[in-house]
């Protein structure tokens, strides 16, 4: 398992960080998707579901 970094956008503007453990081949659909219900659970504003607007990289 590798560390993955996937950044989004949020409704009050700002950028929030997910790290995200996934394999070396792992799609960034899957990535994003991973993050984005991670955001969803707390309690921050609603992040962008537009999968254009994150920033996925490997750590």
């Amino acid at each position: 398992m590798l560390l993955w970094l996937v950044a989004l956008l949020a409704k009050d503007g700002r950028q929030y960080v997910y790290r995200v453990y996934a394999p070396h081949d792992a799609l960034h659909g899957d990535l994003f998707w991973a993050a984005f219900h991670c955001h969803d659970e707390s309690r921050r504003p609603r992040a962008s579901d537009c999968f254009d607007s994150a920033e996925i990289w490997q750590v």
